[in-house]
C-alpha cells in the first residue's frame, strides 16, 4: 500500500558556520527559503524546535555560530526542502 504524500520525510543535520548566528539577515533568508516549498519544516537547535517558516519562531532558536541544526521536512517536497536549508546554513556568510 502506498503512503500517502504527507508522510514523506526527510531530515539533514547540519551545523552553522562558526562566525554566523541566526540572527535576523540569516534567519530571513532561511525563512524566505522555507517559504518556497509545500514541506512542513522543523528546525531543532539548543533543545528547541522552530516552524522554518516562521522569522520569530527561527530568532527564538537563538542559534550561535557552530550550532548543530536539525532540519526535519514533511510532504511532498520534503527531500528538496531538507537538501536546499541545508545547502543554504552551509553557505551563510
Amino acid at each position: 500500500m502506498q503512503q500517502p504524500s504527507s508522510d514523506i520525510g526527510a531530515e539533514r543535520l547540519i551545523c552553522l558556520p562558526g562566525d554566523v548566528a541566526l540572527h535576523a539577515r540569516p534567519a530571513g533568508l532561511f525563512v524566505r527559503a522555507a517559504a518556497g516549498f509545500a514541506a512542513d519544516v522543523i528546525v531543532s537547535a539548543n533543545g528547541r524546535d522552530a516552524n522554518a517558516k516562521s522569522i520569530l519562531e527561527i530568532l527564538a532558536l537563538g542559534a550561535e555560530g557552530g550550532a548543530e541544526l536539525r532540519i526535519t521536512a514533511s510532504g511532498d517536497d520534503a527531500a528538496a526542502a531538507a537538501d536546499r536549508l541545508a545547502d543554504l546554513v552551509a553557505e551563510l556568510r
